[in-house]
Formats: structure tokens, sequence, C-alpha cells
């Protein structure tokens, strides 16, 4: 297993991206200005995109793993990687996502605790309903992990 930060042609990863943000449009907003990074065992099963949102403040805007490789830990081998990577700048980490069970307890799994919520974020930023596992998500729930900075 290796993990590679991609900082070329990273729309080469837009079907993978899509799966974790449906919308191309959203992902133009951050993809370029966000690192990059892919796991690969030996194809690439995970990526994951990380923006810096201020001072010492990294959010996760978009990781996904390829549908054959859900459920085998790469997800939390690469939020592992990310915050292992960022751990001399960070000190805080916020990922949003939907409001759905089954991505927040990943995300729990991963350390995080529900932080805060944006009202109707996916009714006003999306040009279509999103759904996850049958439920239309309507807010985004953001989670925080605080993490010891080293500098």
């Amino acid at each position: 297993m290796q993990i590679k930060q991609i900082t070329q042609n990273k729309k080469q990863f837009l079907p993978l991206l899509l799966l974790g943000d449906e919308q191309e449009s959203m992902i133009d907003r951050y993809l370029e200005r966000g690192d990059l990074f892919a796991l690969y065992d030996p194809d690439c099963k995970t990526i994951c995109v990380v923006t810096k949102e201020g001072p010492g403040i990294y959010e996760i805007k978009n990781i996904a793993t390829s549908p054959h490789a859900q459920r085998q830990g790469y997800g939390q081998k690469m939020v592992q990687f990310v915050l292992n990577y960022y751990q001399p700048w960070a000190h805080t980490f916020l990922v949003g996502t939907g409001d759905s069970p089954l991505t927040l307890s990943f995300y729990q799994k991963c350390g995080f605790q529900v932080s805060h919520r944006i009202p109707n974020f996916f009714i006003n930023h999306y040009d279509h309903a999103i759904y996850e596992n049958g439920k239309q998500l309507i807010d985004m729930v953001y989670l925080k992990k605080e993490l010891s900075a080293q500098k």
C-alpha cells in the first residue's frame, strides 16, 4: 500500500471524486486549491482532498473509496495518513458531510466529533437532490478533530 500526493492532472480522478461529492461544479471550487492524495494497493483505492481553511485549520473536502474496495479499511488509513501528514501545521481538522448515520459513524471512528450544522446546505448549493441510503441530505454536518500542532 502506498499513498501519493497528486499535484498535476487532478481531474483524472474525477470519477472517484464524484463518489465523495456528486456535483462537479462543487468539486471545482476546492480541487485546485486543495492537496490531493491517492492510496494505491496496487491500483487506486481511495482519494482525499484537503484544504487549508485558516491558520492551523484544515478540512477534508472529499474522500472516496472505489466501490470494490469499500469496507476494507482504506478510508480510515487515508484519514490517519492526512492527520499525520498535517500534524506539524494543524491544530484543527474539519470535515463536512451529510446527515447520514453511516458517514457520521465513519468519521466518529476516526476520532472526529460533531461540531455544528449548516442548515439547508445541500438544498442551497446543489442543483439536484442528494440522497444517501435512501435519505435526502439537507443540512451539512461539520465534525471536528483537535490536534496538537508542533509549530
